[in-house]
């Protein structure tokens, strides 16, 4: 059981959160009519501060930071593919994240789908990119409550039974309110609260840790000893797993709605610009988790069978003073309400655009549109907490590693979109198609592990997604051939990799 000081900082840290997001409506409050951009986007108004904490909050999920030293803890170096992976995240963003971000601005869109909508004139293409997020955000979000669970169940503070269950609706509950009232304002005030927590109480465990261990040298010899010293490093048939599964997961990180639903609040490019620039910081906390998984080793922690993920809450339960191990708790917690409002707000405004207004109602009022678009975000929390409550939670896990998978398939329609508009509609659908198939047969192929069998284990995803594009490539040039039109195209970007842009066609161009 958890004692009473623990107690005290986890509820502690956790009011604190529920205090901001009471404050959220201050943050850059808007007198226009209600409009899904303004609940959804916090009308496009974040600087380069807020922008920062937003999209690193979003970024690194609580289960990022429970999974990845979990993976540590029971496979050692193939867990810290999750360091490169968040690295080459930036240079790629740096570029797409910023060039969608200000095409959105300049055209008025609120989800990739959108973007799509108009780049090929193509509504079923732009309804396959809105699913697919959907989709693939759906686990991600149960993935959230999961990790809350793995920590508070860790520390004692999550009982067994029926109040458990009424622990974790509380926590989520607050989250709910203040995402309906408020949309994106409330998980960006709170993100302020994750980072300050984050960063203070990861510095201090990791501090006590080394301490405690006899410093990093003590620490991977004694994991060394009970993983077995080749495991601390990679061997040659890991390697093309471990590079083709970072750059896999980071194209596909830049294609989640979450994660452009932060991006595109940005005021600016040159905010989302100066933005990734920072990321890093974000990525050295991951790195110091990792590390921690490895020091649950050295340390002898015991992790139950199939519950890795637990290895360093159970560190930290064991070797920190109770405040500091409520702070941690509070502090892992509050990293997974963030991400878990943005999922929802951006599931909810996928379906609301490109799915209500498309083809259920296509003169749905603004207010009509937020209205909505709360109701859906409601709704997916719901679903996420009956998720996590009525089934395993390996099966979320599955899931989430195909969502990984499908949300790659839309990288040809949206990141190569940004560049030429020469893809075919009717080929991109057909490529996704193929991808989706290809994609989630290797994995479930494979007894739900996104990395194929064989010598050379390469990541599933990547391999669906060349497929995809030998697709669209070649269904575009047989298209062509045969003089099948394509939509039009309604945004102002370059038509072919050339550079070269269209001539402009008066009002209709903007």
């Amino acid at each position: 059981m958890a004692d009473s000081a623990m107690t005290a900082t986890f509820l502690a840290v956790i009011g604190g959160a529920s205090l901001l997001a009471v404050t959220a409506r201050r943050l850059h409050p808007s007198d226009r009519l209600p409009s899904l951009e303004g609940w959804a986007l916090a009308d496009r108004s974040l600087g380069p501060v807020w922008t920062w904490l937003l999209l690193g909050g979003t970024i690194f999920t609580a289960y990022t930071f429970t999974a990845v030293p979990g993976l540590a803890y029971g496979n050692g170096a193939a867990a810290f593919f999750a360091v490169p992976y968040t690295v080459i995240v930036c240079p790629i963003a740096f570029v797409l994240l910023s060039r969608l971000g200000e095409v959105a601005r300049r055209h008025g869109y609120i989800t990739a789908a959108d973007f799509v909508r108009g780049r090929y004139g193509s509504a079923p293409l732009a309804l396959v990119v809105a699913l697919t997020g959907i989709l693939a955000t759906m686990p991600y979000l149960a993935l959230q409550l999961l990790g809350i669970r793995a920590v508070l169940t860790a520390g004692g503070v999550y009982p067994r039974g029926a109040t458990g269950d009424l622990v974790m609706v509380a926590l989520f509950a607050g989250l709910a309110v203040a995402t309906y009232r408020h949309g994106l304002r409330a998980p960006t005030v709170i993100s302020a609260l994750k980072a300050v927590a984050v960063f203070v109480s990861l510095t201090a465990v990791t501090w006590l840790v080394l301490e405690r261990l006899g410093g990093p040298g003590a620490v991977f010899d004694g994991a060394a000893d009970r993983l077995g010293g080749p495991a601390l490093l990679l061997s040659p048939e890991q390697q093309p797993a471990y590079a083709t599964l970072a750059l896999g997961s980071a194209l596909a990180l830049l294609m989640y709605p979450h994660v452009l639903t932060a991006g595109f609040a940005a005021d600016s490019p040159r905010t989302l610009r100066k933005v990734v620039v920072a990321l890093p910081a974000w990525t050295g906390l991951l790195a110091l988790f990792g590390f921690l998984g490895i020091a649950a080793l050295a340390a002898g922690v015991r992790a139950p069978e199939g519950g890795a993920e637990t290895a360093v809450p159970m560190l930290v339960d064991r070797l920190m003073p109770g405040p500091l191990a409520g702070l941690v708790f509070g502090a892992i917690t509050v990293g997974a309400l963030v991400p878990a409002a943005v999922m929802s707000i951006a599931a909810a405004t996928s379906f609301v655009r490109n799915v209500y207004v498309e083809y259920v109602h296509p003169t749905a009022t603004p207010k009509r549109q937020v209205r909505i678009a709360k109701a859906v975000s409601l709704t997916a929390k719901v679903g996420a907490v009956a998720f996590v409550f009525g089934l395993r939670d390996q099966d979320a896990v599955n899931l989430q590693l195909l969502g990984g998978v499908w949300i790659l398939q839309i990288f040809p329609a949206v990141a190569v979109g940004l560049f030429t508009g020469r893809l075919h509609p009717r080929a991109l659908l057909a490529g996704w198609g193929a991808g989706m198939l290809a994609g989630t047969f290797l994995v479930v192929r494979e007894g739900f592990s996104s990395l194929g069998g064989g010598p050379f284990q390469i990541y599933a995803g990547l391999v669906a997604l060349l497929i995809n594009l030998t697709v669209a490539l070649a269904g575009t040039a047989a298209l062509e051939r045969l003089g099948v039109p394509r939509g039009a195209d309604l945004t102002d970007l370059p038509s072919r990799l050339t550079g070269r842009r269209r001539p402009e066609t008066g009002a209709n161009n903007p």
